[in-house]
């Protein structure tokens, strides 16, 4: 392993304060021990990035894979309504990533945490003889009754999504093709921003619990897989709009081809998609802009077999449930 002393490396990454008043014990014992808040359902979620498969040196630094390893588990808590509380990485590290790189992925992890009132809690330190792995599990909260799951889409309902979508993958294609130090356009780095610090949508996500009835998940593997969650999960059909998808002026300017490739099946977005009752969608809308959110009408459910289908110029094509999946090629 790249470390000399696993104890200390421990040590430098131990948090040295607490964001969380729950918290009785974190790093430094056998497990931590925290405190629910009473009225709180807990929520818990886990993610795992791998070296040549979720980033490689050419397209992050350390620095980008620590923030984006907290940022798409964080994104899980946004997509049920929640808050974001605590967090634990567990690290598998071959011989050829340094001290210095492997502080920078947890410098990462700790700027977005703090942003959010996160403590580390724990996790695991392990050599590997292959590829980087880290893989990052947080706990959050929402108020009882109040979490939005996939299966709560109803026939009438409207489809939305939060900001604008395709962009990740876009912005990954032009690393992958110029690397991270190429000189790029305003627009590009835009793309490319989207990518390497995606934003978790936790205030949207917190909005949208207050009202009734809201179904939710999150954009990490391309709308038209998302979207085919949401209606399998409430046994519903979706009609998504081509013309009303939100792009991005960046990527309309540097891929406007592919734009709606990389919305439906490129992932990586972490904005948000979900249903809401027609009657409370000019409420949220208004919401929404008085936050300076923006919120997308995108399409309409309706009754049917779970289904997914895009309308374009005039007709209805099927969108299979597809995007990036680990386990083909």
């Amino acid at each position: 392993m790249a470390l000399q002393d696993e104890f200390h490396f421990i040590d430098q990454i131990k948090p040295k304060r607490v964001s969380r008043s729950g918290l009785i014990a974190g790093i430094g014992d056998d497990a931590a021990l925290f405190r629910p808040t009473q009225e709180m359902e807990q929520i818990i979620c886990m993610d795992t990035m791998v070296e040549g498969v979720h980033f490689t040196k050419k397209t992050m630094d350390p620095y980008q894979i620590g923030y984006k390893a907290l940022a798409v588990n964080i994104s899980d808590i946004a997509a049920m309504g929640g808050t974001p509380t605590y967090y634990l990485v567990s690290i598998a590290i071959p011989k050829d990533w340094n001290e210095q790189e492997l502080l920078s992925i947890y410098e990462g992890m700790a700027m977005l945490a703090d942003k959010y009132h996160m403590d580390l809690i724990g996790g695991d330190t392990v050599s590997i003889a292959g590829n980087l792995v880290v893989t990052v599990t947080v706990l959050g909260e929402v108020e009882k009754g109040k979490h939005l799951l996939r299966s709560h889409a109803q026939p009438g309902d409207i489809v939305f999504v939060s900001g604008t979508i395709g962009d990740s993958s876009a912005g990954l294609s032009l690393l992958l093709h110029n690397k991270k130090n190429y000189s790029f356009s305003e627009s590009e780095k835009t793309l490319i921003q989207k990518h390497q610090y995606p934003i978790p949508r936790v205030e949207i996500g917190r909005l949208l619990s207050t009202f009734e009835r809201v179904s939710l998940n999150d954009i990490s593997d391309g709308l038209a897989s998302e979207t085919n969650e949401i209606a399998k999960a409430s046994c519903v059909t979706l009609l998504i709009d081509e013309d009303k998808i939100p792009f991005s002026e960046a990527i309309l300017k540097q891929h406007q081809d592919r734009a709606l490739e990389f919305a439906l099946y490129g992932g990586e977005d972490f904005e948000l998609v979900g249903t809401i009752a027609a009657s409370d969608w000019e409420i949220l809308q208004k919401q929404a802009k008085k936050h300076g959110y923006i919120l997308t009408k995108v399409g309409t459910v309706s009754e049917g077999g779970p289904a997914v289908f895009l309308k374009r110029d005039g007709e209805l094509c099927k969108l299979e449930m597809k995007g990036y999946n680990h386990f083909t090629k």
